[in-house]
């Protein structure tokens, strides 16, 4: 019988650990909801498919703002995020005081849509580098126009998070922390994109080197390898791209990251967002 306990306990001490679920709620985009229904129909299906919680674009008029929240509350879904529509028409480091002013305009009514619907996070693409902007004009500008709004951030209780994406900026994740950490406020953080910068870079290190200042999380899964990467496929289901999600997870769990992670795909019907659901179930649980 003690070989027998000796052999079954050197067994156990062997077998691979199990992954443990990351204490991460599920949330997804509400641009990915069929749009033929009504606000109240589209945040309903989110719950129904396994989701906890919604990113709302800026709503560009009060009766839409008003009917999501109404939305929101009839189904039980939370609004956690609101993405900022303006920064792309309207960047924050364009030289063109009327830009600028056009898009702390469209920050300010994220800011106040994110008060009204619950949400405690706006989205935001700081700026653009390109032919007419350089690289330290991006920084210098995009901060001093954020700084501006900074004091209407604390007084709505909402945090500016960061965004990275394509716009040729905050290209290193030692970037993306210094560009957040010189704010010195706790209402400036890191939206950390997971597939944004597998095309040059690894999620995983960016995770551990942004760690607490990720306040949310935007899962996708693109294909960047030569060998798989076609115009029509720059992004694949969840799972099935180049991102290494067991790396991910770790990262994650390393950093006991404990917020909303939400699913940015394109639109589908029910069955599809199940599947969505599902998928992330599967990358949550580290499987």
């Amino acid at each position: 019988m003690q070989r027998r306990h000796f052999l079954l306990a050197l067994a156990a001490a062997s077998a691979p650990l199990k992954a443990a679920r990351l204490p991460i709620r599920k949330g997804i985009y509400a641009a990915m909801l069929p749009k033929d229904l009504s606000w109240v129909e589209r945040f309903k299906l989110a719950r129904e498919v396994g989701f906890e919680e919604v990113e709302c674009a800026t709503a560009g008029e009060d009766p839409e703002a008003e009917q999501i929240k109404a939305a929101s509350e009839a189904a039980g879904l939370r609004v956690h995020s609101v993405m900022n529509s303006a920064h792309g028409k309207y960047p924050l480091s364009s030289a063109d005081p009327e830009v600028v002013a056009a898009g702390l305009k469209g920050l300010e009514r994220s800011l106040r849509n994110a008060r009204l619907w619950g949400a405690d996070t706006v989205l935001l693409v700081p700026g653009f580098v390109n032919a007419q902007t350089g690289y330290r004009d991006c920084w210098v500008r995009s901060q001093k126009e954020i700084r501006r709004i900074l004091p209407l951030a604390a007084e709505l209780n909402v945090i500016i998070a960061i965004e990275n994406v394509g716009n040729r900026f905050l290209l290193s994740p030692l970037e993306f922390a210094q560009y957040v950490d010189e704010f010195k406020s706790p209402w400036v953080r890191a939206y950390f994109d997971v597939g944004n910068v597998v095309r040059f870079g690894f999620p995983q290190d960016w995770i551990r080197t942004l760690g607490k200042r990720i306040v949310k999380l935007h899962l996708k899964d693109p294909v960047v390898s030569q060998a798989r990467a076609t115009p029509a496929a720059p992004r694949a289901p969840l799972l099935e791209g180049d991102v290494d999600w067991r790396e991910v997870h770790t990262a994650l769990t390393e950093i006991a990251y404990r917020g909303s992670a939400t699913v940015e795909l394109p639109a589908g019907d029910a069955d599809y967002l199940r599947d969505v659901s599902r998928r992330v179930d599967k990358i949550l649980a580290g499987v």
